[in-house]
């Protein structure tokens, strides 16, 4: 998804795990997805991310940026982005947040068995 854009990318994904924690930005991550999701299929794609995406201020995507997207996402191969493909995404493209996954992973563990 190398566009004109890009240079103008701001990655808030750090700033909101920092602030939500693990679970909180999970449910976040949930909420854009339910955002950009076709309704009747349950998947994002490629019509409802060229409808929905400027939703959460991505404004006005090329199709070549979102059949990029939707092809970095798409584990399955089916051609939509489910849910915990969209959450994949969304963690690949912060590299800051790659980054600071360990600490995160770290964090819900302990959680869980606590």
């Amino acid at each position: 998804m190398a566009t004109a854009n890009q240079s103008q990318f701001e990655d808030f994904l750090p700033v909101m795990a920092e602030k939500l924690g693990g679970d909180g930005l999970i449910e976040e991550l949930c909420n854009g997805f339910r955002l950009l999701m076709d309704a009747d299929k349950g998947v994002i794609t490629f019509d409802s991310l060229k409808k929905n995406s400027s939703i959460l201020g991505l404004g006005d995507l090329s199709d070549e940026d979102i059949v990029s997207m939707l092809r970095e996402g798409d584990i399955d191969g089916d051609g939509g982005l489910n849910q915990m493909e969209f959450c994949v995404l969304m963690f690949r493209l912060s590299p800051d947040l790659m980054e600071q996954s360990e600490f995160l992973l770290q964090e819900a563990l302990e959680q869980e068995f606590h």
